[in-house]
């Protein structure tokens, strides 16, 4: 991709920043515009879905403690309507605030007081998993071809940190789908226990672990299994917790 062909790309992407504190929706605001791509500030939670009805952004900046309408349940509102990214923007930088995430279907979390360079950074991260147009269709295939693992319709390539579904090139996980389903590729057909998965996430063990991996489980059910009833990728092992087979493992068993 050229400069002239990221600069084009940049100009097309639009952020919903959603912050009641004006000052920190400013700046949040100067962040963006710096990057090239088009702020759009609501103060709520339902000026925010106003800005969504009236047209699509790529990514959402969500304050946790929003008047009204609190940022964690818009932020649930939205995923339930569109796979955008979204970054939640708070200052609860508790544990288990960040295992509460996985309910929202937050991409990720930057934790107030923020270096702008980090917010950045981690905006970026997510708008590549996001938004297919910011890579070449050439550039993934071709990426998917040094896929290490082959899902149904999916090709993963964990090294590169893309994958692809090949019946709808538009479908993508969500930052904390894609960690999942790394965790679960490190031991392909062994087991790997709730509370493994919770560690491997950065979260404390408390009465949330059991209720949110089983959610996030059931989210990226919904985006590889060709039946999520009938999953014949990630399985349930009672007592044991969750197993990845791929087509080949699946073929042979």
């Amino acid at each position: 991709m050229t400069g002239e062909d990221h600069d084009v790309l940049a100009e097309q992407i639009r952020i919903l920043i959603v912050e009641d504190d004006p000052d920190m929706a400013d700046l949040l605001a100067d962040l963006v515009e710096a990057e090239g791509w088009t702020p759009l500030v609501a103060s709520s939670a339902e000026a925010a879905m106003a800005l969504i009805d009236g047209g699509s952004a790529h990514l959402a900046l969500v304050d946790h403690n929003l008047p009204g309408i609190s940022g964690r349940v818009f932020a649930q509102r939205l995923r339930a309507r569109t796979d955008m990214g979204i970054v939640m923007v708070t200052a609860a930088g508790s544990a288990a605030e960040r295992v509460l995430g996985l309910e929202t279907a937050a991409d990720d979390y930057v934790v107030k007081p923020f270096e702008p360079i980090e917010l950045v950074a981690r905006v970026k991260a997510v708008l590549r998993r996001a938004v297919p147009a910011m890579r070449h269709e050439k550039e993934s295939e071709r990426e998917a071809g040094k896929a290490a693992l082959r899902l149904g319709d999916w090709s993963v390539d964990l090294d590169g940190r893309r994958a692809v579904c090949h019946a709808d090139p538009a479908r993508a996980l969500t930052g904390a789908e894609f960690a999942l389903l790394e965790i679960l590729a490190e031991t392909p057909n062994v087991p790997v226990s709730r509370a493994q998965i919770l560690d491997r996430l950065g979260a404390e063990s408390d009465r949330y672990i059991d209720r949110n991996v089983d959610v996030l489980v059931l989210r990226l059910r919904r985006k590889i299994e060709r039946n999520p009833d009938l999953p014949r990728h990630i399985k349930t092992r009672r007592g044991k917790g969750y197993v990845l087979h791929t087509d080949e493992a699946a073929s042979a068993s």
